[in-house]
């Protein structure tokens, strides 16, 4: 009878001790869960990796006091009745359906991922819009057509085209560095100072001022190139990234318009 006992009362202390390794502390008598810490950990965790930073060495520890502290204050609520509160119902389930909606589109984003196949074709599609010529340009932005007339003149007397970029352009960024426009497509430009641009050789300004929106530029050619691309490589995960939110909004779309509701959306 005392061996039965004494094992009785030997499984009760190992059932007591597993229970225990199950909660990391209790709270007015309720066990505080093991699994609440674990579950903060990896939110916290995962945030960390999103932004590149390390955790702090004594990150357990502060999760641990977070979850018990929580416990605290959440059963003070309780007792105030602040669940019975109407605002507080209301602002619970906008909560959850909104941690619905979370959980549904990283779901539907992990089972749906972006392929290799799916970038490499992204990629060629954009690079066949970017091929071609690339135009080194300077160019002195005035605000009247005489002033542009007379800068010309100073030009082709021999005068310095970035000197006088700095000294007169309305244009401050490429001013400040003698109207240098680095390489470009022409596309990067408005359509008449595209037009001027091209038709330039190398080292040559134009003739007569060019009218745009902005002013009146004269313009000098330094150099063109075969336009660059960077490899799919450098610019894969942009893609990726661009791809996966369309994939997303397209998810999101297709629920939209299968749903039967007589809301009118803007737009339809």
């Amino acid at each position: 009878m005392k061996k039965s006992l004494l094992l009785i009362s030997s499984a009760a202390l190992l059932l007591s001790a597993a229970a225990h390794a199950q909660n990391i502390a209790t709270v007015n008598g309720k066990p505080v869960p093991k699994a609440r810490v674990d579950f903060l950990m990896k939110q916290v965790a995962a945030q960390a990796e999103s932004q590149h930073q390390q955790l702090p060495p004594d990150i357990d520890q502060r999760a641990k006091e977070k979850v018990v502290l929580d416990e605290i204050f959440a059963q003070e609520a309780e007792k105030r009745g602040i669940a019975a509160n109407a605002d507080f119902k209301q602002q619970l389930e906008y909560t959850r359906q909104a941690l619905m909606i979370q959980t549904l589109f990283k779901d539907y984003t992990e089972k749906n991922p972006v392929t290799d196949a799916e970038i490499r074709a992204e990629y060629d599609k954009y690079k066949a819009t970017q091929s071609g010529t690339e135009y080194h340009a300077r160019h002195i932005l005035v605000e009247k057509e005489d002033e542009a007339v007379a800068l010309i003149k100073e030009i082709k007397g021999g005068a310095d085209f970035a000197e006088l970029a700095k000294k007169n352009s309305k244009d401050t960024g490429s001013g400040a560095n003698g109207g240098d426009l680095d390489f470009a497509a022409p596309s990067a430009y408005v359509p008449e100072f595209s037009e001027a641009m091209v038709k330039l050789k190398k080292g040559e300004i134009t003739e007569t001022p060019v009218k745009t929106q902005f002013g009146y530029h004269i313009i000098k050619l330094e150099d063109t190139r075969e336009a660059k691309f960077p490899p799919l490589e450098e610019v894969k995960p942009q893609i990726q990234q661009r791809l996966a939110q369309q994939k997303l909004a397209a998810f999101r779309d297709e629920l939209r318009d299968k749903a039967k509701t007589d809301f009118k959306f803007s737009g339809q």
